[in-house]
């Protein structure tokens, strides 16, 4: 059953990606294809904090290039500038570089390639540290890759992330390489019937490009996606997406009220209510 009631809308997170100290998107994930957005990322952090973001994914590039952390300068001034709940990734191949992390302020720590090659490692990891342990799963057509990317596989993600949801981990970021940076709309079957199957919250990532394409992910049942290119190619700005999350989720709840038989619309005292339109300003 889709995690997202309609009673929570999805929580937008903005991602920030990091080359050469540089805020910048790649095109389907290729290192020769960059596009950069901004020089000052502290900035553009601090940004994100003033329109509504609470949590933020940061992803050193370079380190999930080189398998180690290659940013962590700038990783530490991004976590030191705001209040943002800051989701570390890019280069964490080790328990020690995870743990490292935690230490110095990450809200979350992202695990990809190590939960395909160390899997006893994350699995004690999430036992560890709840909550804090996401799982990337990123795949090209259904089949995992690994090492920024780098690295095929013929591992297929629907089945991979069924055994990483049975470690308890935060959510699983799944981002669909063949879209990413594209601006053409998620794979909304695909991420709807994998948030179906794992017990934890999923996060949708790659292609998105308009706010309609992020109401329908909430329609579809995902409570989490994580966004770049559209934010910073103004195809819409943070502050209004949430607010369309939130008038999409009023409707939605509306419509499957008004499909229940035999309710009324008093509410029991203490009782959960649905947001209204343009109640919430932020994700």
């Amino acid at each position: 059953m889709p995690l997202n009631s309609y009673e929570v809308m999805m929580e937008l997170i903005p991602a920030i990606d990091i080359l050469d100290n540089k805020a910048v998107r790649l095109h389907k994930g290729r290192y020769d294809s960059v596009t950069i957005y901004a020089e000052d990322v502290v900035a553009l952090a601090r940004g994100f904090a003033e329109a509504g973001a609470k949590r933020l994914h940061v992803v050193d590039l370079e380190g999930a290039r080189q398998g180690r952390p290659v940013h962590g300068e700038l990783l530490r001034a991004i976590i030191a500038a705001t209040a943002l709940e800051v989701q570390v990734a890019g280069g964490l191949r080790s328990r020690a570089l995870a743990l490292e992390w935690l230490a110095l302020g990450a809200a979350r720590v992202v695990v990809g390639t190590l939960a395909i090659k160390e899997p006893d490692v994350v699995r004690a990891l999430c036992r560890e540290f709840p909550g804090r342990i996401v799982v990337a799963l990123d795949a090209n057509h259904g089949k995992i890759a690994t090492e920024g990317w780098l690295e095929a596989s013929e591992l297929d993600l629907t089945t991979v992330a069924s055994d990483v949801a049975t470690w308890g981990p935060e959510s699983i970021l799944c981002t669909a390489i063949e879209r990413d940076g594209t601006e053409i709309g998620p794979d909304l079957e695909a991420l709807s019937a994998l948030q179906r199957r794992v017990s934890c919250p999923v996060i949708a990532s790659g292609g998105i490009g308009t706010v309609e394409h992020l109401t329908a992910l909430q329609r579809a049942g995902l409570p989490l996606a994580v966004c770049g290119r559209a934010l910073y190619e103004q195809r819409f700005g943070y502050a209004d997406a949430c607010r369309a999350l939130a008038e999409d989720a009023a409707l939605e709840e509306l419509d499957q009220h008004d499909a229940r038989p035999g309710e009324t619309s008093q509410s029991a005292p203490g009782a959960s209510r649905a947001i209204t339109p343009g109640e919430a300003s932020s994700c």
